[in-house]
């Protein structure tokens, strides 16, 4: 389990230093890695979740999937959840209605503001030395509390990989090739709509 928590925290350490604006000021541990990564994600899926117009906001490519308003809500439901462990507090949905069946895309955009302001302590307090604690985490078991979290990235960043795709579908550039574009290649415009990039 150290070593899967090792090699994921590398990952975030690499994506987080691509995407930052300068070189990492001192030395990245585990705690730095993932604030870094949950931050880079809940800019992508906040900025998504708001990008959609209401007209489009339950499209759905195929009759069999989720909506896009959908998929945010489904996020909201699970960072409940995934956080609640590693904070060491119940889960504050538990017997609730999913968040998939609101209505509106402003209220599956406060819902998933409220997940993430739920989250947001967990990691920002989030230390090496905690990151490796033991917690009980529901369904999970035992695990450390960096193995816990590793679920919110992880399925948050699955969810907007395929949310870009509803996006495209309507004509709109997701948020992560928005950066890359203002800033990669040159600078304003340097990427191209439709250049394979997320």
């Amino acid at each position: 389990m150290t070593r899967v928590v090792a090699m994921f925290a590398g990952c975030l350490l690499a994506a987080s230093v691509a995407g930052a604006q300068g070189p990492p000021q001192g030395p990245v541990g585990t705690a730095v890695a993932f604030q870094r990564g949950y931050a880079q994600l809940k800019n992508n899926i906040i900025a998504s979740a708001e990008k959609m117009s209401d007209a489009d906001y339950f499209f759905k490519p195929t009759g069999d999937i989720r909506g896009y308003g959908q998929l945010w809500a489904h996020v909201a439901d699970a960072q409940f959840g995934q956080c609640s462990g590693p904070k060491g507090v119940a889960n504050p949905r538990q017997g609730q209605p999913s968040f998939e069946t609101l209505t509106t895309k402003a209220e599956i955009v406060k819902a998933l503001a409220d997940s993430f302001a739920f989250c947001d302590d967990v990691f920002s307090s989030l230390t090496d030395e905690s990151a490796a604690q033991m917690i009980s985490n529901g369904r999970g078991g035992q695990q450390s509390r960096a193995a816990a979290l590793l679920g919110v990235v992880t399925h948050g960043s699955e969810m907007y990989g395929i949310g870009t795709v509803y996006l495209r579908l309507k004509g709109l550039i997701p948020p992560s090739t928005e950066l890359f574009m203002g800033r990669g290649r040159g600078g304003p415009g340097g990427g191209r709509r439709g250049d394979g990039r997320q």
